[in-house]
């Protein structure tokens, strides 16, 4: 796929899968705006070999777990980037513990991150008139239960719901998909026991790669007639015991 002039910005860029998927659209052709929170050094390395492909880079902290700040932070990264047409909402935070240990301030910041924020985001997008795309990574596990860690869980289930909500809300200004990454990478905190583990829970008895969540992005911002949908990059984890009959 072509994105040669193009803009994008991609949250949650400076590391793991957000930062791959920055980098396969710079690639591509496209202008990459990079938001990071805390990881700026890591976000300077990704700037850095972005602007050594050619493209037009920026670099933009904020946090999105206080979408009091989320809009005027985005209207000022419009106004500095010229335009937006593709939006991947990467960014994301992984905490553990049950439902009797969760607290609000947990969930909140959970809701705000993965659900207020990017919706605010669309929103402006939408606000625009300008044909555009957006891709929210989820996770297979918003087809089943996930008590372990409720505040994360939470969150991407509700970032599935704008999902499928807004891909009719904002048609057809704007596509709205997302790709829920299986076991890929390891959460941060473990190593590859974690993926040695969970192997055995998908039907292909296997891992996936980056590239595979890169791929299915990838596909979603090239398919002018797909909007809604969510592509379980899982080897079929979500096929099994799935709580929501999704």
């Amino acid at each position: 796929m072509n994105l040669k002039g193009k803009t994008v910005l991609v949250t949650g860029a400076a590391r793991r899968i957000g930062k791959s998927i920055a980098m396969l659209l710079a690639h591509q052709g496209a202008d990459v705006a990079l938001h990071y929170h805390n990881s700026r050094n890591e976000a300077e390395a990704v700037f850095g070999e972005i602007r050594g492909m050619g493209r037009k880079c920026w670099m933009s902290s904020h946090d999105l777990s206080d979408s009091s700040n989320t809009e005027s932070w985005f209207r000022n990264l419009l106004s500095e980037t010229g335009n937006l047409d593709i939006l991947v909402n990467s960014a994301s935070e992984f905490t553990s513990g049950g439902y009797m240990k969760m607290s609000s301030v947990e969930l909140a910041r959970s809701m705000n991150l993965h659900v207020q924020s990017p919706l605010i985001m669309i929103r402006i997008m939408h606000e625009t008139g300008l044909a555009g795309s957006v891709v929210n990574i989820l996770d297979t596990r918003v087809a089943d239960r996930d008590p372990a860690h409720p505040a994360y869980h939470l969150g991407k289930r509700g970032l599935y719901t704008l999902t499928r909500d807004l891909a009719v809300e904002m048609a057809p200004t704007l596509r709205i998909n997302a790709v829920a990454p299986g076991v890929i990478l390891p959460p941060p905190g473990t190593d590859e026991t974690w993926i040695e583990r969970l192997k055995p829970t998908n039907p292909l008895l296997g891992r996936g790669t980056v590239k595979d969540i890169c791929d299915a992005v990838l596909y979603l911002l090239g398919a002018g007639f797909v909007t809604g949908q969510v592509i379980f990059v899982d080897g079929g984890r979500h096929l099994k015991g799935n709580a929501y009959g999704m």
